[in-house]
């Protein structure tokens, strides 16, 4: 009889152990899950924080872009005297590319409308060259002489750039043959990672 109650109470001692370890087991697997969800909310909320500084940039980009259409404050970069709403004369006609090309070229980044049935120019430039000759979109304050803050901690790793695209405009009730124009711009920003990009676009009318 006494044989009997020990092969009992060996038999609820094991399985009192055996329940302890699968709490323990599950409890184990809830902290790694909890660990995994956290890691990932971080890099979520990273990559947020980057998307927003890209964002900003891309946003100063745009405003840079009009105020070297309408009037930059730097008289000696200044190039507003090329836009205007009645003329193309500021977007001659560049052999092999729809936009103008390189640091030093005053034409640097406008750009000719694409085609009926062509890619949009936009999707066309390399936002990402930066080469002083290669380069066919504008580095923020090349024309106005506005300084934008880079690489340093949680700033963009890089300026940002934007393109000016020539858009024939039709008045209602204007002339048939009077040429009035309004410009497309496009401005891409990077985050303090430089994979992370933002583009944004406006349209912008010179008031004369």
């Amino acid at each position: 009889m006494s044989l009997h109650v020990f092969f009992c109470r060996s038999f609820q001692n094991g399985m009192t152990l055996l329940a302890t370890l699968l709490v323990l087991l599950v409890v184990l697997m809830l902290g790694i899950a909890g660990s995994q969800i956290a890691v990932q909310s971080e890099k979520s909320s990273r990559n947020d924080r980057d998307h927003q500084i890209a964002f900003q940039a891309a946003e100063a980009a745009l405003l840079d872009a009009e105020m070297d259409i309408e009037h930059a404050p730097d008289g000696g970069r200044s190039r507003s005297d090329l836009f205007s709403n009645t003329s193309a004369i500021g977007f001659p006609a560049a052999a092999g590319s729809p936009c103008g090309s390189g640091e030093n070229n005053p034409y640097l980044g406008l750009c000719h409308h694409s085609e009926i049935g062509a890619a949009p120019i936009w999707q066309v430039v390399n936002f990402m060259d930066d080469a002083a000759t290669t380069s066919s979109s504008v580095p923020y304050g090349r024309f106005t002489g506005q300084s934008f803050h880079t690489a340093n901690g949680s700033l963009p790793s890089k300026l940002p750039r934007y393109i000016v695209e020539l858009m024939p405009y039709k008045m209602s009730g204007g002339l048939v043959d009077a040429p009035s124009y309004f410009y497309r711009i496009t401005a891409v920003g990077f985050g303090a990672k430089e994979t992370t990009q933002v583009a944004l676009q406006t349209v912008y009318r010179k008031t004369h």
